[in-house]
């Protein structure tokens, strides 16, 4: 499964090549992405702001991406709204880790979509950096048909 999330990134999502991300870890609740900080510091030596971003909402995007695919079903995942906390400076490799609060969770998510066609459901990615979290990312994604 994580090399078919990073074909689908590097083919679907070009700023993922740009930016350096690769998917580190999944299991059935969680993802990790990672990104070098060399493809994107920014002038104070710490990681842009906007890569932070991007590595925390591609990492809930492609949490959803491989629920899809474990129920056989296809869709556009879209991020509808989300908010960003920047805590502290990231000053080595982004790692961005988001899971679902538990296994009911992203099963009403799959239950609503296959009934209805189109389903929200609310994540939060986290990126840590030096034993402390640094960026907390709270979106809410759109799947449909």
């Amino acid at each position: 499964m994580i090399k078919i999330l990073q074909d689908v990134l590097n083919s679907e999502i070009p700023l993922t090549k740009s930016i350096g991300v690769e998917v580190v870890e999944y299991t059935e609740g969680g993802l990790t992405l990672c990104a070098p900080l060399e493809n994107n510091i920014n002038h104070k030596c710490t990681a842009f702001g906007g890569s932070l971003y991007s590595v925390s909402v591609l990492t809930g995007w492609g949490l959803i991406y491989l629920i899809l695919k474990k129920y056989d079903l296809t869709g556009h995942i879209v991020i509808q709204e989300s908010k960003t906390k920047f805590l502290k400076p990231v000053d080595s490799r982004i790692t961005s880790k988001c899971s679902f609060n538990s296994d009911e969770h992203y099963e009403k998510f799959i239950k609503m979509y296959k009934r209805k066609g189109k389903a929200r459901i609310t994540l939060e990615s986290r990126i840590v950096c030096n034993a402390e979290t640094s960026v907390i990312f709270t979106g809410n994604y759109v799947v449909h048909k």
